[in-house]
């Protein structure tokens, strides 16, 4: 008790500072006070469009400058420049709405199939896809080669007739998976097929490491480039705006 009244004491001392070979020093650990400034919380919105919209609109005070940082296929962040505590204003999130993709998992026949015409954009191959899964019957998928790659099934090739058939791999395809208001990317998959308990079940690998990923945000950067010029070749109070840098 005595060591820690003591040490309380001192502390309200004022600190004394010294110069030594050039270098000050204070016998007191210093703390800087930062200025003040009131933050607003993020608007939450789901559309690169909402996001344009906000800008247009110009009802908020913002800085001269403003970053617009494309963090993923899926979200967009407005931040506003460094104030004087070096700290920036998180103003806007922009988080996709997209429906639940399920890769590199096997899932049943009629889930398989439902997803590929409702979260896949139309291509040759998701047709040929969904043809091919849609009418192989169950019990005679096999291994069709020692690579564990390619595999054979019996489908329906009319209305009574069979036939043994290579299944498709690899296939392009192009998923929902960044925001609407930009081309979706497509990307190769490994197609593959087994029998479970349930009947035939079905499973889409990623094999392209990624690159969608990429292909995607630099999408969204070219549109939001474009959209911020088209938007300040056209309106009146254009000058009046602060200037958007956008990276990715």
């Amino acid at each position: 008790m005595i060591k820690e009244a003591l040490q309380y004491i001192v502390g309200l001392s004022e600190a004394k500072v010294q110069r030594i070979n050039g270098d000050d020093y204070s016998d007191k650990p210093l703390h800087r006070i930062d200025v003040y400034f009131p933050k607003a919380n993020p608007l939450r919105i789901s559309t690169l469009t909402g996001l344009m919209d906000y800008i247009r609109a110009n009802i908020d005070e913002m800085p001269e400058k403003m970053i617009i940082e494309v963090t993923s296929p899926t979200m967009v962040k407005l931040y506003s420049q460094l104030d004087d505590n070096r700290d920036r204003e998180h103003i806007m999130h922009v988080g996709a709405m997209l429906p639940e993709l399920r890769f590199d998992v096997f899932v049943p026949q009629e889930k398989f199939c439902i997803g590929l015409q409702s979260k896949f954009l139309p291509t040759e191959d998701r047709e040929l896809l969904f043809k091919f899964a849609g009418t192989v019957e169950a019990g005679t998928i096999s291994q069709y080669s020692d690579d564990g790659v390619s595999q054979k099934a019996t489908i329906k090739t009319g209305i009574a007739s069979k036939g043994e058939a290579v299944i498709p791999n690899p296939v392009t395809l192009k998923p929902y998976r960044t925001f609407l208001e930009v081309e979706q990317p497509e990307s190769q998959f490994v197609f593959r097929m087994k029998e479970g308990s349930d009947g035939v079940m079905c499973g889409l690998f990623e094999a392209d490491g990624g690159a969608w990923q990429m292909k995607a945000m630099q999408d969204i950067k070219d549109y939001l480039f474009t959209e911020l010029e088209n938007m300040y070749s056209t309106s009146e109070e254009a000058e009046k705006l602060p200037e958007f840098i956008v990276i990715a």
